[in-house]
């Protein structure tokens, strides 16, 4: 089978196409033809050595995969050969075939195609998490979404919005927030010319409920300060790159605000049953057309290594895609 391989720790461009042995599966895993993957954040340093994970070499970036189950372990009892499915597999997506935990593996709904559900798993899966589970987000409430108009930006609004809440949309440039509103924003900033504590006290007043972030950088203590009382603030990822941000401990204390963090690959492993019970409810929206995913552009697997490094330069919007088959 076609792998794009990462042979040694280094940018998009070095990785290669090559020909290699496909994969069997164990006893509790499903083996997959690869139709479509998703391209994510931890794709961008994965490949790099940067990642909280360090695959031996040679392997393929790719934590999330669409296609159909060719074989199944021994102990896989709720799925079979034939079946549709989305995968997570933390990495060896970016492949012809790729073994996954079947614990991983979900049903296709039969209105999704293949490369909307590429898409859809690792995007919707977070953000569903952090508003549901862990910001407890309610009906009349404010969710502030940076960098709006990627992936789980993009995947917040439009969560936000389904259950009731009142969204504003922050990014850092006009054709960016065009897309946001489109997705169902109530409110846009432009955080490149627009000051976003100001523009949120004008929109808001007294701060906002909730502020989902996965970007960090510069913008994470101005945004914190735009926090109403008993406010949650996300802290999903840091896509703007440039290290880690802190915080001033007395900002939470002054505002009764929480920091909380957002880790939903552990919570799928942990709270399975919460996290099935999540993708019901994402998979009802989605044929209800209040989930729209926005698939900007796909890559034939040979150029996988240009989706990756678009994602990390954060030229991409809503979610890009590597096509194999």
């Amino acid at each position: 089978m076609k792998a794009l391989l990462c042979k040694a720790f280094g940018p998009a461009k070095t990785l290669i196409l090559e020909d290699i042995d496909s994969p069997r599966p164990k006893g509790n895993e499903v083996l997959i033809d690869v139709e479509a993957a998703g391209v994510n954040f931890p794709d961008t340093l994965i490949i790099e050595g940067k990642y909280q994970f360090k695959p031996p070499f040679p392997f393929s970036p790719g934590g999330e995969v669409a296609g159909v189950v060719s074989a199944v372990g021994d102990k896989v009892a709720h799925l079979k050969a034939g079946d549709r499915v989305m995968a997570l597999t933390g990495w060896g997506g970016f492949a012809e075939q790729v073994a996954a935990p079947a614990y991983n593996a979900l049903p296709i709904p039969e209105d999704m195609d293949f490369t909307t559900a590429a898409a859809f798993s690792m995007t919707y899966g977070t953000s569903m998490h952090a508003l549901r589970q862990r910001a407890a987000l309610q009906p009349g409430e404010t969710l502030l979404v940076l960098g709006a108009a990627g992936g789980v930006g993009l995947a917040a609004v439009e969560i936000g919005k389904a259950m009731g809440a009142r969204v504003i949309a922050a990014a850092s440039s006009a054709e960016k927030l065009e897309v946001a509103r489109q997705a169902g924003a109530d409110e846009l900033i432009n955080y490149s010319e627009q000051s976003l504590k100001d523009e949120v006290k004008r929109l808001t007043g007294n701060g906002v409920d909730v502020i989902y972030d996965p970007v960090g950088g510069p913008l994470f203590e101005e945004a914190f300060r735009c926090m109403g009382w008993n406010g949650r603030f996300l802290v999903v990822g840091f896509a703007a790159g440039g290290g880690i941000p802190a915080l001033p401990a007395n900002l939470p204390l002054l505002k009764g605000a929480s920091l909380v963090g957002v880790f939903w690959g552990a919570f799928a492993q942990r709270q399975p049953a919460d996290n099935a019970d999540n993708f019901r409810q994402l998979f009802a929206w989605h044929a209800e057309g209040k989930l729209k995913p926005l698939v900007s552009q796909a890559f034939p697997l040979e150029r996988g290594g240009e989706a990756i490094d678009a994602l990390g330069q954060r030229k991409a919007v809503g979610k890009l895609v590597v096509t194999v088959r």
